[in-house]
């Protein structure tokens, strides 16, 4: 409740306080020879570069233009109001005056122009995300390289001599391999006697080199 009741006395105050300084910018410009529907249009344009000038620092602040706009209509509005409490004689308006009343219309345009049409302020670099740092990795050797003539040479292995085959044995395999020279009609494969006999394989290597198996 207390709210909206503070709300409204700030509501009817600013249309007292824009009413007043309506009226005094139309009384000082129909005193300095701008009469009928000009003499109104006086405080609309002021008005309106103060609106454009505040909306303007509201979005750039940094903006010196709309600060010197801001100060310029603000200027006008109060030293209109000034003006007309009895200060300066409205019969007799001064010549500088009358010259300052005539040419606010373009000064009001160029400033108008000017907050409409500027660019924005540019937006800020983005801030860089730091990154964690590689950890350090120390490269000097603490341990003493081992001298070449320490090292020993490596040697190729010797082949191993083929183990002797028993004469029982191989006659045993030369059987086998005649049974299936004679029931296939080809010879048989040192693969298939090692399969056949299960021995290990330097001794089927040996049984199959007697029988000159392929």
């Amino acid at each position: 409740m207390s709210r909206s009741i503070r709300l409204d006395a700030v509501l009817v105050q600013a249309i007292i306080a824009g009413a007043l300084s309506f009226a005094h910018l139309h009384d000082l410009a129909e005193a300095a020879g701008q009469t009928g529907w000009k003499a109104w249009a006086y405080p609309v344009s002021v008005d309106l570069l103060l609106v454009a000038a505040w909306r303007r620092l509201r979005t750039a602040r940094r903006d010196r233009s709309a600060w010197i706009w801001f100060v310029i209509a603000l200027f006008a509005s109060l030293g209109a109001n000034i003006a007309t409490a009895g200060l300066l004689d409205l019969t007799d308006v001064p010549a500088w005056l009358c010259i300052l009343v005539a040419g606010w219309p373009a000064l009001a345009f160029l400033g108008g122009t000017l907050l409409v049409h500027s660019p924005a302020d540019p937006a800020g670099p983005a801030q860089a995300v730091d990154e964690p740092a590689a950890p350090e990795v120390e490269m000097h050797r603490t341990d003493e390289p081992v001298p070449a003539s320490a090292v020993p040479e490596l040697t190729p292995a010797r082949p191993q001599p083929a183990p002797a085959v028993p004469g029982a044995l191989l006659d045993h395999a030369r059987k086998i391999a005649d049974a299936h020279r004679a029931s296939t009609g080809a010879p048989m494969s040192a693969d298939a006697l090692s399969a056949r006999l299960q021995l290990p394989a330097p001794m089927a290597d040996a049984i199959a080199a007697e029988l000159q198996l392929t």
